[in-house]
């Protein structure tokens, strides 16, 4: 973020000093200072708790900056989440984030549907866009977590973008085999979706932990409120 410099500058502090604050690498810092630079959310909070600002008030200096290339760029809304064109036809995209602990009332809303706007929000940068509501939520547990790149470890924020069922229902659909979070009746997981039996108008859920407390189920999809495919996670 071309922001981060200018504010570590005020401060008189060299990229080292500065990554020492934050508690990362010189490298890091280096990349975190770029344009559309993709940041964890632990570590964009501490650097917006170290300038005393929030994370929203930075991403508005951040593109209401005139010398910053892309300010002149105008953002736009759609579906409650803000979207800021960056350079190379990428996005940044503010979503409303939902944290573990908001849970019952997030599925409170949408059973009530009521649109969700929480006054937590996080940013992702996206490569395309896509017409589907977003939506973050922070994962709860580690069923989803095998230590691979694939990984979506317990307190990871991700990105979703909201799907119809029936893309999951049709035959041979190229939905299968990937992870989503599924906003049910009582929670919000995170899972892989292997298959659906039109038999029982259930989805075969799958873990990517194989410990033996992690077990595979099938869910009815009556069960199942919302379906938000995974777009993009921070760690």
């Amino acid at each position: 973020m071309f922001i981060i410099k200018q504010l570590r500058r005020k401060k008189g502090l060299s990229q080292s000093e500065f990554a020492k604050e934050i508690g990362v690498s010189l490298r890091t810092i280096q990349l975190y200072e770029r344009k559309g630079a993709n940041i964890p959310m632990k570590n964009l909070t501490k650097i917006a708790n170290f300038f005393d600002m929030s994370i929203d008030e930075m991403y508005f200096r951040e593109f209401n900056d005139p010398q910053a290339s892309y300010a002149h760029k105008k953002p736009f809304a759609k579906h409650g989440s803000a979207f800021y064109p960056l350079d190379h036809g990428k996005y940044l995209i503010m979503s409303h984030l939902v944290h573990m602990e908001q849970q019952k009332e997030y599925i409170g809303m949408v059973k009530a549907q009521i649109e969700a706007k929480n006054a937590y929000q996080t940013g992702f940068v996206l490569d395309a866009l896509d017409d589907g509501r977003h939506m973050a939520f922070e994962i709860t547990g580690d069923s989803m977590n095998d230590g691979s790149i694939a990984s979506v470890p317990n307190k990871a924020i991700v990105l979703g973008v909201l799907v119809d069922t029936k893309d999951i229902t049709t035959p041979n659909s190229s939905y299968l085999g990937k992870p989503y979070i599924l906003v049910c009746s009582d929670r919000i997981i995170c899972k892989q979706i292997m298959d659906y039996n039109s038999e029982t108008h259930s989805i075969h859920c799958s873990n990517l932990n194989k410990s033996p407390e992690y077990q595979d189920f099938e869910l009815p999809l009556k069960d199942i409120l919302q379906i938000f495919q995974i777009a993009k996670k921070q760690l």
